[in-house]
Formats: structure tokens, C-alpha cells, sequence
């Protein structure tokens, strides 16, 4: 009886696969997950910024999105054209002396604000190397030339 239930399992795991019932585990499906997940990580970084130029370009300041600086997983910045950071997570706030720090991507990071300064009132995707992890951002200027972005790591 035990040999019997074992060969009726294992035919049924044979025609599964042969049926592709197991679809979800091969690797072009994985694939195309991935894509899938990405194309909404995407919508959401766009959504997230272009709501922030249209609230800027309505009357808001940088400074009304510090908030958005920690959004999880995707957070915002800010800087304006010069490369000056008005919103960042990190690289913006108090220094241990309790002065407020400036950071200026065009000195201090070069290839960021090269990519990053390429925004257009439309909006783009722009993609740079930072601290050995490529990065995706899309930036979008608002009407009086701030520049706001936001992104991912592409793993």
C-alpha cells in the first residue's frame, strides 16, 4: 500500500510539472516578477516625487517635505541647482558642534549631481554610480528650479 501511495504522489508531482502547475518556480517567471516589481517600485518613486513638485510648484517649500527625506524604502531629496541639499536623510542636518550643515552634491559628490542636474520639469530617469552600488533616481524640477528625486539601489 506505502509503494503504491508513493508512486500515485510522485506521478502526480511528474504531470504537475509536465502541466505547468509549477510555472510561479521557473526561472523566466522569476524574471518577469522581478520586472513586474519593479515597473510598481518605479510607478511609486514617480508618483511620490511628481506629487511633491506639484505641491512646491502650488505654494509648499523644500522645507514642508523634510518628512519625506525618511519615507521607507524610497526617501526623497531635495537640492536646489547649484547642488546645494535643502531635504536629504543623511547628508543634511545638526553637526555635533549644533550647527546646521550644508552638503553640496555638486563639491562633494560629483557624478550625482551631474546626473541628478539633468532633471527636466517632465521629469527623467537618471542612473550614476555611488559608493560602488548603481543607482536609479528619477528627478524632476519643480517651477522656480529645485530639483526633487528619488530612487532605488539595482541589485
Amino acid at each position: 500500500m506505502k509503494k503504491v501511495a508513493i508512486l500515485s504522489l510522485a506521478l502526480t508531482v511528474c504531470l504537475c510539472i509536465a502541466s505547468g502547475a509549477f510555472h510561479w518556480l521557473t526561472p523566466t517567471d522569476v524574471y518577469g516578477a522581478q520586472m513586474r516589481d519593479r515597473a510598481r517600485i518605479k510607478d511609486a518613486i514617480k508618483k511620490q516625487v511628481d506629487d511633491i513638485v506639484v505641491a512646491i510648484d502650488g505654494g509648499k517649500t523644500a522645507m514642508d517635505f523634510k518628512k519625506a527625506a525618511n519615507n521607507k524604502p524610497h526617501y526623497v531629496f531635495i537640492m536646489e541647482e547649484d547642488g546645494n541639499l535643502l531635504v536629504h536623510p543623511l547628508l543634511i542636518g545638526q553637526s555635533p558642534k549644533g550647527k546646521l550643515e550644508t552638503y553640496n552634491l555638486k563639491e562633494k559628490a560629483q557624478p550625482v549631481f551631474t546626473e541628478c542636474a539633468k532633471a527636466t520639469a517632465d521629469g527623467l530617469w537618471v542612473h550614476y554610480l555611488w559608493k560602488n552600488e548603481y543607482k536609479r533616481t528619477y528627478v524632476r524640477k519643480t517651477k522656480s528650479g529645485l530639483i526633487v528625486g528619488s530612487g532605488f539601489n539595482e541589485k
